[in-house]
């Protein structure tokens, strides 16, 4: 076996694995595919779900907010929307001034085929201010509303751990002016209403698949979007366990000033922010209090029982990337200009888990949906997803052939002995489940083709195990705690789903995880090091306590995945 020293120093001056020889696997799996929708709490998904017999979960239905049909709990007022106030400079914690009599009516803002310029009249206008089950006013399968999943709005929504500004928040804050959007926005009128309360329901036929693939493997019901906000920073999170910076030259810098968030609230208002958005406001200079938005998450980190992750993991003169950016290199590997109006991620220097793969010598792929016609900006390929993209050292080096069109894994996923050992799949947008522009139920049949296919191949089965998890939460409401590590995160609650012969057979597992612990389970499997000094697979595991098996006692803390597996017998 190779030390993590000597892979480090391989890497370092890139001495190629022939010489130095392949990490070998220290457990029975020698395969890891990771599997990744978009945008679903583990509510919004998992809400209703009740698992086999001696297991507990922590949802909607067991905290009695829900009953079986969906219909309000006994305890529904545990999850009532509040009425914020937030004047002047950001806070993530705003004062409460009352509650939501009924919810606002859902909008359909994204959703194909529905007007996007008033409510969306297949929900009614006086729905319990609560969760309420999507199914029961339109198909499991259809286009409904995108909840707003920004990074300082998302910090609103949960409150200091309240969950209870959801709607408000995105109902009653704007994108910014930067932003341009479809309809005129104004507070009320964002696109928005309660659709953020929306649930599906597994005890009445929803999301079959999900519930199937839960009674007969592992899940895990305290895994969360290791970053606050959308797409791009949580699957960066996925590959690096850290955040993006603004660079230039590959040293940190200041981003022109239009990209710069400024998330207080505009003279006047009540938290109508003053830049945020996709083309204005992205980027976060954290070590300065003085900075808009940061004081308020720093005293929020401040006032935690514990100490922040390397004091919140800001370094002095870096902007971190918090809202949606695409990678500045396209699919083939050429750099594309950049500028303040170029909404691009300037090439990334720090080390991601495919760098530390190479470093190893374990193989890896990253297969993304619409990749081969990328660079014709198909709008069925995401950019933001295809996440070594990203990075000088893959897009300038070897490792660039290792990123492939989705389709390619079709072809893979038919010889075990070819197959690499970490694959992770990024679908197609249209595929990808995302609210709005695409369906659950099409990331569903993605899901069972995969599993299928991995099954067809018994020499692959035997020893993988498939991972499957969303990018983030895309703000729908979770009930579930939320650990506060840096000044990024965590964020809500969103599923994971371990699905291998050594799965622990119907699991509901409790251990705090966040998209780090994915890179926690490759390095401990093939005995690598952290990605780097800052990155959060250095965080011990959780050491959790029978009166809360959901708060670790050693905060900040996140597990390594391997309390999901028994690898004393497989079980095929």
């Amino acid at each position: 076996m190779r030390s993590p020293l000597l892979a480090l120093v391989c890497g370092a001056l890139n001495i190629s694995a022939a010489v130095a020889g392949p990490n070998p696997a220290t457990t029975p799996i020698e395969h890891v595919i990771v599997l990744i929708g978009e945008n679903r709490t583990f509510d919004n998904l998992y809400g209703v779900y009740q698992p086999r017999r001696g297991q507990t979960i922590a949802n909607l239905l067991s905290k009695k907010i829900v009953n079986l049909d969906g219909t309000p709990g006994p305890r529904f007022a545990d999850a009532a929307q509040k009425l914020g106030l937030s004047q002047g400079a950001y806070t993530p914690t705003p004062a409460v001034t009352g509650a939501y009599a009924t919810l606002p009516q859902p909008w359909a803002f994204g959703a194909l085929g529905q007007r996007q310029d008033r409510p969306d009249a297949r929900f009614p206008e006086n729905l319990p201010n609560g969760p309420f089950q999507i199914t029961r006013h339109v198909g499991y399968g259809a286009h409904t509303g995108d909840p707003t999943h920004r990074f300082f709005q998302m910090w609103q929504q949960v409150n200091g751990g309240k969950n209870d500004l959801f709607v408000w928040v995105a109902d009653q804050t704007g994108p910014g002016p930067s932003n341009p959007t479809p309809i005129p926005m104004s507070p009320g009128k964002t696109g928005q209403g309660g659709v953020a309360m929306g649930f599906y329901n597994m005890a009445r036929g929803d999301a079959p698949l999900f519930k199937r693939l839960a009674d007969q493997y592992a899940i895990a019901d305290n895994y969360h979007q290791p970053i606050m906000g959308g797409t791009t920073a949580n699957y960066f999170a996925l590959a690096t366990a850290d955040v993006g910076v603004y660079l230039e030259d590959g040293q940190a810098a200041v981003p022109p000033a239009k990209l710069i968030e400024n998330p207080d609230a505009q003279p006047g208002t009540n938290n109508w922010y003053t830049e945020d958005g996709y083309r204005g406001g992205t980027y976060v200079q954290c070590a300065d209090a003085s900075a808009p938005g940061v004081a308020g998450i720093r005293q929020l980190l401040a006032q935690l029982p514990y100490r922040a992750f390397n004091d919140g993991n800001c370094a002095a003169g870096h902007y971190y990337m918090v809202n949606n950016l695409d990678p500045a290199y396209n699919p083939a590997g050429q750099a594309l200009p950049l500028g303040p109006d170029k909404f691009l991620l300037p090439p990334q220097t720090m080390p991601h888990i495919g760098d530390a793969l190479t470093a190893g010598g374990v193989s890896w792929k990253w297969y993304s949906g619409g990749r081969n016609d990328g660079v014709k900006v198909d709008k069925e390929y995401c950019g933001m997803c295809d996440t070594p993209t990203f990075f000088r050292s893959t897009m300038q080096g070897a490792d660039k052939d290792k990123l492939v069109d989705l389709m390619q894994f079709y072809v893979d996923v038919k010889d075990a002995a070819t197959f690499p050992a970490v694959s992770i799949i990024a679908p197609y947008d249209s595929i990808s489940g995302h609210p709005g522009y695409a369906m659950e139920t099409s990331f569903d049949e993605l899901v069972a083709g995969v599993i299928d296919r991995v099954q067809a191949n018994p020499a692959l089965w035997k020893n993988t195990a498939i991972l499957i998890t969303f990018d983030e939460g895309g703000g729908y409401y979770d009930s579930g705690y939320v650990q506060p590590i840096d000044f990024f995160g965590d964020g809500t609650r969103i599923p994971l789903i371990v699905v291998s012969p050594y799965a622990r057979r119907g699991v509901v597992d409790h251990t705090y995880y966040d998209h780090a612990s994915i890179a926690k389970f490759i390095e401990r499997n093939w005995s690598l090091p952290p990605l780097s000094a800052r990155s959060r697979d250095n965080l011990p595991n959780p050491v959790h306590g029978k009166a809360d098996p959901y708060v670790p006692l050693n905060r900040p803390a996140i597990g390594d995945l391997m309390p999901l597996f028994d690898f004393s017998r497989s079980r095929p």
